[in-house]
């Protein structure tokens, strides 16, 4: 899968396991997602990066590491 390929899977798995809010946007836990595309992307930090630097998910941390930052919030900006 190239990066493109990669982000619309991102969308669809967020879309697939986040809950939906009050503002159009998806809201998932990085644990849940980590654990849940563990076997879907080869790095799904990597994937996690472009989103955001494309605006089209946004969290808050710099850098997203699985134990540490399994609370984190992954949100799926609308459209």
């Amino acid at each position: 899968m190239n990066v493109d390929e990669e982000i619309e899977k991102l969308k669809e798995e967020i879309s697939k396991l986040g809950e939906k809010q009050a503002d159009g946007s998806i809201k998932v836990k990085f644990g849940k997602l980590f654990d849940e595309t563990g076997d879907i992307f080869e790095a799904l930090g990597g994937t996690l990066r472009a989103a955001k630097k494309r605006k089209i998910i946004a969290f808050a941390a710099e850098m997203l590491l699985q134990g540490r930052d399994n609370n984190v919030d992954i949100i799926l900006l609308p459209q």
